[in-house]
């Protein structure tokens, strides 16, 4: 199978280099794709300086527009499985084969890697006010699609090619983890969770953080948001 990660990048100098390295060091048959979102500091010239295989974006389109961008790169050159993975060393390698294997075994069209199914599989398990906000969406995910998601907002995900397909032509920009997951799920796709470890950011400022400044905002802006799109999404019959 051809697998592909698809690795969102804004100011992600200082852990850029060392995460492709890790992938590399764990195995050379699975391609990578750096989406270089609108970068102000070095990231580019890291990637163009280290032949990193990258795609350029002039503007900063945010997670959901660069995650996209790469949906579309792995449509395009045919890629059976897509993994969105953090270019920050958040996430660990060594699971993408725990979470390619629901996929691979047909169980699943998306798999979610997850710190809170088995909190024993990661030390780090994010600030309260982050696991807080998660499990309030997870209730009103669970109350719209009848679905238990425990990580709504993990963006370690791996997808098949039918929804690589999808994504190339649907994929939310403001909200993209829970809202994509929703629109997935109302559609009748298969969405599964396997615990995986995680690390602290090793470097630089997370924009999940800039994000959550304003914890009950952002949860509210997102509940409202899986609303709109699960009534919606029903009273068109599915797919936007």
């Amino acid at each position: 199978m051809k697998i592909l990660l698809i690795i969102p990048a804004y100011n992600e100098q200082e852990n850029i280099e060392e995460t492709i390295k890790k992938i590399k060091e764990f195995s050379e048959e699975i391609d990578y794709i750096v989406i270089n979102d609108g970068s102000s500091d070095n990231t580019e010239k890291i990637l163009k300086a280290n032949n990193l295989n990258h795609i350029n974006l002039v503007n900063n389109l945010g997670i959901g527009g660069a995650v996209q961008t790469g949906y579309k790169y792995a449509h395009e050159n045919n890629y059976d499985i897509a993994i969105q993975f953090d270019g920050d060393g958040q996430h660990d390698i060594n699971c993408v084969p725990k979470i390619c294997e629901p996929l691979i075994n047909g169980q699943a069209d998306m798999c979610i890697g997850t710190r809170y199914l088995d909190k024993n599989s990661s030390d780090f398990q994010s600030t309260f006010m982050r696991r807080l906000g998660a499990n309030i969406i997870s209730i009103f995910i669970k109350i719209f699609t009848k679905a238990s998601i425990t990580d709504p907002t993990s963006g370690f995900r791996a997808v098949n090619k039918k929804v690589i397909e999808e994504f190339t032509k649907n994929y939310p920009t403001e909200y993209p983890e829970p809202e994509s997951t929703v629109s997935l799920l109302v559609n009748g796709y298969k969405v599964k969770e396997v615990p995986v470890s995680m690390n602290e950011r090793e470097g630089g400022t997370s924009s999940i953080t800039i994000k959550f400044w304003k914890p009950v905002d952002y949860m509210i802006k997102v509940v409202l948001a899986i609303i709109i799109d699960s009534i919606s999404l029903r009273r068109i019959g599915g797919k936007r």
